[in-house]
């Protein structure tokens, strides 16, 4: 007889998560969907082994602006995908096709940041329009999320050519 268990060297729980691994929650009509959004996400980087640091935390905030992003802008959101590869695949899935765009806010005022800090803190984002609405996605390297490396630098066009944010 073999014994199976934590304690015995589990097989299921020794190994890595299988690659490609994806999560969804169902959030159309959910009261506190950031909130369990949240919860959601922080669940699924555990259980996938990235340990809890400064790159965990910012993939809770992209997820949180997102799904804020979809509540204020699109109508509400209908579901939440998280994917485990090489790097977490945040979605969030609305109802409206209009794609998202980022404002030009000025500095100091509440509101209309949402995307940049998604853009900040992500290493690659962007929207696809489908059939019944769109998918805005972030991605964030599994590489940074293991050993909570420093948020990537992106180059933004400037007045005289490209600046560093």
């Amino acid at each position: 007889m073999t014994a199976i268990g934590s304690d015995a060297g589990d097989p299921l729980r020794a190994r890595s998560p299988v690659m490609g691994q994806r999560r969804r929650l169902a959030l159309r009509g959910v009261r506190g969907h950031v909130a369990k959004g949240r919860d959601f996400t922080r669940e699924a980087i555990r259980d996938w082994g990235w340990p809890s640091n400064q790159t965990s935390e910012d993939a809770l905030l992209v997820v949180s602006e997102l799904l804020t992003n979809a509540s204020l802008h699109a109508g509400g959101c209908d579901e939440l995908v998280l994917t485990y590869g090489t790097a977490l695949r945040i979605e969030v899935l609305d109802g409206e096709t209009e794609l998202p765009a980022p404002r030009v806010t000025p500095r100091g005022t509440p509101g209309g940041h949402g995307l940049a800090i998604v853009q900040r803190l992500s290493d690659r984002w962007g929207a696809d329009a489908h059939a019944s609405g769109k998918v805005v996605w972030a991605e964030i390297e599994g590489s940074r999320l293991t050993t909570g490396g420093p948020t990537p630098v992106r180059a933004r066009p400037g007045p005289n050519g490209p600046t560093v944010q």
